[in-house]
């Protein structure tokens, strides 16, 4: 059994001309919810398993925050660069496929690659990801290598 935790960042900075997408960081507010909604996840999930963060810094802060409540060391969080520029199904077959003993995996990323993914995976069960959404879906597989596109198996989703 492999499981799947989608985490969209949390509330951001606005876009402004001075500080580029790339950098933008969590609002104050933003913060706040992803430290209750990691609360909130972790009254489901004993683990958030591996941690694979988008590099885009609105995300790692998610992230960080995410395994500051679970108590991982922040070393811990894997950050690829497909999550922010090309997050795709290809893309994330060829992150998990280099997930070795967890059998689960946290990925923190952005919209609408997120939504897109989760409702391909989840055979059109899952819902508008918002900030800091959840979608966890479950996969009767014993390999990530295994992950299709006809799982129909979410198991939940939680929204702030």
């Amino acid at each position: 059994m492999k499981k799947l935790i989608f985490v969209r960042h949390s509330k951001a900075e606005d876009p402004t001309f001075d500080i580029p997408d790339f950098e933008r960081s969590l609002t104050t507010k933003g913060k706040y919810i992803a430290n209750d909604m990691a609360l909130r996840l972790k009254e489901k999930e004993s683990s958030i398993g591996a941690v694979i963060s988008s590099p885009a810094f609105r995300a790692v802060e998610t992230a960080l925050i995410f395994s500051g409540v679970y108590r991982k060391p922040s070393s811990s969080i894997v950050l690829d660069d497909n999550i922010y520029y090309r997050f795709n199904f290809q893309a994330l077959c060829e992150i998990l496929s280099k997930i070795k003993e967890e059998d689960t995996a946290t990925i923190f990323g952005h919209n609408p690659s997120f939504t897109e993914l989760a409702y391909i995976l989840s055979s059109g069960e899952c819902n508008f990801i918002p900030k800091c959404g959840i979608v966890t879906i479950r996969f009767s597989v014993n390999s990530w290598s295994e992950i299709n596109q006809n799982a129909k198996n979410i198991v939940y989703q939680l929204t702030p």
